[in-house]
């Protein structure tokens, strides 16, 4: 998600955050509103000197605000005539197998060759009607590949929303990453947040004031030498979320361009993550339901030189 950060002037104090932020242009200009309503209707984290913050508190001089928001979505999108791996449809849905490289939804600098662009194409526009992205209720990170599940409706797209939002989907990766676990299995609980020295990047904290609550629940299936496989389960869904709690576990994924580094073993290998199965109930459908996808290609070139190069152990 794009955010913008501010540091209050000073002289400016006992401002309501939401006011003081309606009245920079510079925030407005970036989150692309007009008005101190569509802020807050779009703004979707706010912390104020790295702590999480309300539209209601109060600014002091010199603190520092970050905001992050939701992309407006431009609503003349165009249904482009692209290759698409679906695994499953029906009247309320489809679950795609997403390619490695395919961007989920339009924003700054990937306009078209979307997922989005590819279903409107294949849906026919006219025959799909969603509220806010066409479609999308969860995300893929655009190197990350494997399921995502769309709605074709508002209802479904409510529907599979509400199942998200109450962390009703069971959603379980693969990777392949650089080093070893310290246990065989385990969870990962931490905060996440954004690193001020890096934007694009976020890191994992202790700190319950600051960031959102990130849990990922890990089992190691296999040991190569210094690589492992790994099998991941969110329990929440944020962004990055897996990439920053492998890193943070000391095992960087593999081919991780962000949180890793340029492996000598495998100096051309793409992120070794992969979204394997993802269970929820689908609209008009109270059975859980379970879809999966075979291993990639790419898990399996690297998996074969691993199998030849090092012993295969157990933790």
């Amino acid at each position: 998600m794009p955010c913008f950060t501010i540091v209050v002037p000073e002289g400016t104090d006992s401002v309501r955050v939401d006011k003081f932020l309606s009245r920079q242009e510079d925030v407005l200009m970036a989150c692309g509103c007009a008005n101190r309503s569509h802020l807050q209707n779009i703004i979707t984290n706010l912390s104020i000197n790295g702590n999480r913050g309300k539209f209601s508190s109060k600014v002091k001089s010199f603190d520092t605000i970050e905001v992050e928001w939701e992309e407006l979505v431009p609503k003349d999108i165009q249904p482009q005539e692209l290759p698409l791996n679906i695994l499953y449809e029906d009247d309320d849905v489809t679950v795609v197998n997403k390619a490695q490289g395919m961007v989920t939804h339009p924003a700054a600098g990937n306009w078209q060759g979307t997922l989005v662009n590819a279903l409107l194409f294949h849906w026919g526009r006219g025959a799909v009607e969603t509220t806010h992205r066409p479609g999308i209720v969860h995300r893929l990170d655009k190197d990350t590949s494997g399921i995502i599940i769309t709605a074709k409706n508002i209802s479904s797209e409510n529907w599979l929303q509400a199942q998200f939002q109450q962390r009703r989907v069971k959603k379980e990766y693969i990777a392949i990453v650089v080093g070893r676990p310290p246990a065989p299995s385990g969870n990962i609980k931490t905060q996440l947040l954004r690193d001020s020295k890096n934007r694009k990047r976020f890191k994992a904290s202790t700190d319950t004031d600051q960031g959102k609550f990130a849990h990922t629940v890990y089992r190691c299936i296999a040991c190569y030498g210094p690589f492992s496989l790994m099998r991941l389960r969110l329990k929440t869904g944020r962004t990055h979320q897996i990439r920053v709690h492998m890193k943070h576990l000391g095992c960087p994924i593999l081919g991780d361009p962000i949180y890793g580094s340029k492996n000598s073993v495998f100096p051309d290998a793409t992120l070794m993550l992969h979204s394997s199965l993802l269970a929820l109930r689908l609209p008009n459908n109270q059975d859980f339901t379970t879809f999966s996808t075979p291993t990639p290609l790419r898990f399996k070139k690297i998996l074969k030189v691993l199998h030849g190069k090092y012993q295969k152990c157990l933790l």
